[in-house]
């Protein structure tokens, strides 16, 4: 059985906050994943690969894609056909891996061409990509976000929740999407409007927590944020206007936060006077509280998850490194923020096998040339070294 040792490097293994410096990695090159992970004496093996001193860490894990999506259009052009949809989605894909991002969780895919393409990574048809967690169609209320050609589906009792969360798990999800809010894309629904009721969304909870899938809630008003955690899903997604009293269920439920600051940094920075103004007051008014909110929560002990909402105006599939920058301006320290990518992978319940470079886990690392516990912009380095199960990507 072929092994390689990768060699003559400084460690971040995402679990602990420190550097391990003359590291290894002892990696199968069957299985892709880590046999041996140490310091010191190097152990032999048929090939051996010398990261000159440079700094490795795991792969960024992104829970809050949208891959179908064109980010230099203000609504992601959900009425494109499912064959121009699936080929910018290959294309975001190999965008998001040579970013540094090794997995993802799509929240909600057109056509349910995410399901699709999980298969064909599954069995070798599309490689240099990152492995996906696919939630098919989002779940909407007739009227809701969400509610747009091919992306949606739509919901307007538990009942009629319960069997589309059966029929979307029969044709592949692994995850599932709740809209509990209005949102910024929307023209007809605002932010603070709640739309899935705590009864739709708790059945939702209900079905997939059977076959141990996640259910995240698309929330960013205080009142459909409430809803989506007394439902008792998994992850609230955006939490823009987030309060005491919903950090306090939050922690008690250990509910996971996705803030996705990058995704709204990215209105601000780049699309005034380029998307319609009722969009851009929407975010505009929402950047004002958000980053203070999810400080708030995070100081409270709730558990920050990585994901950006990549696909929104002018929140591209390069973009996912530039979420910690902002993150510590918000207040987390370099760990904190290089942390949220490990909780993605225990919010997606794969961090068995995912997450950490440390024995039995998959050897998806990153090699910088910087220590990004000590800078974290070391993440956004255009030309890293991208590694998939062992093997070198970009």
């Amino acid at each position: 059985m072929s092994k390689t040792v990768f060699t003559n490097f400084n460690l971040f293994d995402g679990a602990d906050n420190k550097i391990t410096a003359n590291s290894y990695l002892l990696v199968d090159d069957e299985t892709g994943k880590i046999t041996k992970v140490g310091s010191g004496t190097v152990p032999k093996a048929e090939q051996t690969v010398d990261l000159k001193g440079k700094y490795v860490m795991p792969g960024l894990m992104n829970c809050h894609t949208h891959i179908v999506n064109d980010p230099l259009t203000p609504d992601g052009d959900p009425q494109a056909g499912v064959v121009e949809s699936t080929l910018r989605a290959v294309q975001h894909l190999h965008d998001l891996l040579k970013s540094g991002v090794t997995y993802i969780r799509e929240c909600g895919s057109t056509y349910e061409i995410d399901i699709a393409l999980t298969e064909l990574i599954k069995k070798g048809k599309l490689t240099n990509v990152p492995e996906i967690l696919p939630s098919g169609h989002p779940f909407s209320m007739t009227g809701g976000h969400g509610d747009e050609a091919n992306f949606g589906r739509l919901v307007d009792s538990p009942d009629e929740m319960r069997k589309g969360v059966r029929e979307e798990i029969r044709a592949g999800a692994r995850a599932i999407k709740l809209m509990a809010t209005g949102g910024v894309m929307t023209e007809n629904d605002a932010l603070d409007q709640p739309q899935l009721s705590t009864a739709e969304m708790r059945v939702a909870v209900e079905e997939a927590h059977h076959k141990g899938f996640p259910v995240a809630a698309h929330a960013e008003g205080s009142a459909g944020i409430l809803n989506a955690i007394k439902a008792g899903v998994d992850s609230i997604e955006h939490g823009f206007y987030v309060n005491d009293e919903e950090i306090a269920l939050m922690l008690k439920q250990g509910t996971y936060l996705t803030p996705t600051i990058v995704g709204a940094w990215a209105f601000i920075e780049y699309a005034p006077g380029k998307i319609p103004e009722w969009e851009m007051a929407k975010i505009s008014a929402a950047w004002k509280d958000l980053r203070g909110n999810i400080t708030k929560a995070k100081n409270a002990g709730v558990p920050i998850t990585l994901g950006t909402d990549a696909g929104t105006p002018f929140n591209d599939f390069t973009m996912t490194p530039q979420e910690l920058p902002l993150l510590v301006e918000q207040g987390f320290t370099n760990f904190e923020a290089l942390e949220t990518s490990w909780n993605c992978a225990k919010l997606m319940r794969i961090d068995d096998e995912y997450g950490t470079l440390t024995t039995g886990k998959y050897a998806d690392f990153l090699v910088l040339d910087k220590n990004p516990l000590e800078d974290i912009s070391a993440v956004v380095q255009k030309d890293k070294a991208v590694y998939k199960k062992g093997h070198r990507a970009y």
